[in-house]
């Protein structure tokens, strides 16, 4: 620390006082400006091989020294990654540049989701050295509590061991808009076992009260993101609106019922606004009727409130424009829309990264220091009982042997079979298509080589195939932006050229499909020509091999309805869940091998 502020009382640092008492001591020392820098959650990246960031151009970032020595800022996300050494290293790193701050004030890191196979920046990271897993659908197709526990709590060890302290997940929304964007991170459109499984995974992460072995759970997009109109996403213009045509809007926050008794340590409103509710017809995360009256006042949430990404000023992302998400009040200033914010009752700012204009609106007196106060305490209370004012530094041999230990990749490969689902499976001549024998002639799509001859012998030609192996993407439709293409969204039919491709593959040889299904795909002329069909939600090609070929069972049951025409889902009630009518295949549909 600062050697001229030796007037400071540093008993704040003395962890045998309560969390209240401690906070309370730091919070009478801070300066406005070290307090409104609490409130900013921004992306940051880290340097090379694990030093501090001089700034990312791709994200328009600033230096990490930027952001903690002279905005006051505390809370990060890690947009990027490397090695877990690296990522130990760079956290070790921070956490000295806080130190020498006037009031030492340890940086919470957190991060969007990085145990899948997404590539996401603003919803989920490639998994890289961590262990990999199914999204939260493969998850909810597993259906057990104790698979999502696991998972939870091998993320959680992998996290806390390169300095990870906050997870912005789980995604608790239910998925009763075939069409939205967002589904994969959910659990589905089940009510009751999104509600089950979101406990399961807040307690993994969290165990069974917040301490110095948990990482805190941000659970979204409060409350309930899924009902968007036409499943357009918010994070667009086009997407900023959330309907309610069935009266299901309570259904919605069961989830969030759930997850708030189970000890969610904080919460993220959604971009989207309420259109046609008794609530204001804003943004969640500028509304006071959702965040305080509802989420604070009925509910008794009283953790921390932080937006969902953006919502104050316009961005560029990947050299793109990217206007601030502030639907219902986009005629408002930044600066007006911050204090909307802070008077609905947010704690923190989701990527954002401007505490001089809180500043101002404090000395302008619109906002009081007092109300700033009642946040601080928050932030600052978490930080203390995650232990970053004890000892915020981690070992970077301990991470190396931690992250993506044998244990738990093998833990991960097991779920993504066990979440692979089984939709159809033609017998003939008393014999199941699947499981296939190994040791066939092999054609192959989406499956590298090398990984398929360890099944059998494959060749270019399917005409020369005992069996064709293809996996597939479930549609969606391009968009203008290569931002708005990171989130599928639009029709869910197949093209007709796949259509067709997998059509003549069937009349040459035996065909399995396998499809990525992060959205509830409309499958019908697939299941009509191919001679099996499977699910994944995220699964490595080996993983998919050993359960086509018998090396494992498929045990997952379809997560939402599988529609059976883009009539049926335009028609169906967005709010509702399983609404669509005369579903190709309903949620729990699964086949089994059975007996052989």
């Amino acid at each position: 620390m600062d050697s001229d502020n030796l007037s400071i009382d540093v008993r704040f640092r003395d962890s045998s006082l309560p969390v209240e008492e401690r906070v309370e001591i730091l919070l009478a020392q801070m300066t406005l400006e070290e307090k409104a820098g609490l409130f900013f959650h921004a992306m940051i990246s880290m340097g090379e091989d694990g030093a501090l960031s001089d700034g990312d151009e791709e994200f328009d970032l600033p230096s990490n020294a930027e952001y903690v020595s002279h905005r006051h800022m505390s809370h990060f996300n890690l947009l990027t990654g490397g090695s877990p050494e690296a990522m130990a290293r760079w956290n070790n790193h921070i956490q000295d540049l806080a130190l020498t701050t006037r009031l030492g004030i340890p940086v919470t890191v957190s991060t969007d989701p990085r145990n899948s196979y997404s590539d996401n920046p603003l919803a989920g990271l490639l998994a890289g050295a961590f262990s990999v897993w199914p999204e939260a659908l493969g998850l909810a197709a597993i259906r057990d509590e104790g698979v999502v526990r696991q998972f939870a709590d091998i993320a959680r060890q992998e996290y806390l061991a390169v300095g990870i302290r906050v997870a912005l997940h789980p995604q608790i929304d239910l998925a009763t808009e075939p069409r939205w964007a967002r589904q994969l991170d959910t659990f589905g459109e089940d009510v009751e076992l999104t509600s089950r499984l979101g406990v399961a995974y807040i307690q993994g992460f969290q165990g069974e009260a917040l301490g110095r072995d948990s990482v805190a759970t941000m659970a979204k997009h409060f409350p309930g993101g899924g009902p968007q109109k036409d499943g357009e996403d918010p994070h667009f213009a086009y997407g900023r609106e959330q309907v309610y045509p069935g009266g299901r809007f309570d259904l919605h926050l069961e989830p969030f019922r759930a997850a708030i008794a189970a000890g969610a340590s904080q919460m993220m409103p959604y971009y989207g606004m309420p259109v046609g509710t008794e609530y204001e017809e804003v943004g969640f995360g500028f509304n006071r009727s959702i965040i305080t009256e509802l989420l604070r006042e009925q509910l008794g949430f009283d953790g921390i409130v932080c937006t969902d990404w953006g919502l104050i000023n316009d961005a560029t992302v990947e050299g793109e424009p990217f206007p601030a998400r502030a639907w219902g009040v986009e005629d408002l200033t930044p600066r007006q829309r911050m204090r909307k914010a802070i008077d609905a009752g947010v704690d923190q700012f989701g990527g954002e990264a401007c505490p001089e204009m809180l500043v101002e609106l404090v000395e302008a007196g619109e906002i009081s220091e007092a109300r700033l106060d009642v946040s601080a305490r928050r932030l600052l209370a978490e930080k203390f009982v995650l232990g970053l004012f004890d000892d915020p530094y981690v070992d970077p041999v301990e991470a190396s042997r931690v992250v993506g230990a044998s244990a738990f990749i093998a833990a991960g490969l097991a779920a993504q079979r066990a979440s692979l689902t089984l939709l159809t499976n033609r017998s003939e001549g008393g014999r199941s298509t699947l499981p296939a024998a190994e040791g066939r002639r092999l054609y192959v799509e989406g499956i590298p080589e090398e990984v398929a001859a360890e099944y059998g012998t494959v060749v270019a030609d399917p005409l020369e195939a005992d069996l064709a192996i293809v996996r597939i993407h479930a549609p969606y439709e391009k968009r203008s932006t290569a931002f708005e293409n990171y989130f599928h969204a639009g029709s869910l039919e197949m093209d007709d050229e796949t259509v067709s491709h997998i059509a003549q593959l069937s009349t040459s040889t035996t065909t399995v499909v396998d499809v990525f299904l992060d959205r509830p795909a409309i499958l019908t002329p697939i299941l009509e020509s191919a001679d099996a069909v499977i699910a994944n939600y995220g699964a490595h090609p080996r993983a998919v091999l050993d359960v086509l070929f018998g090396r494992d069972e498929p045990r997952g049951r379809l997560p939402f309805d599988l529609p059976s025409s883009m009539a049926a889902v335009e028609a169906s009630r967005s709010d509702v869940p399983f609404d669509t009518a005369d579903p190709l295949l309903r949620y729990g549909h699964g086949l089994s091998y059975g007996a052989r």
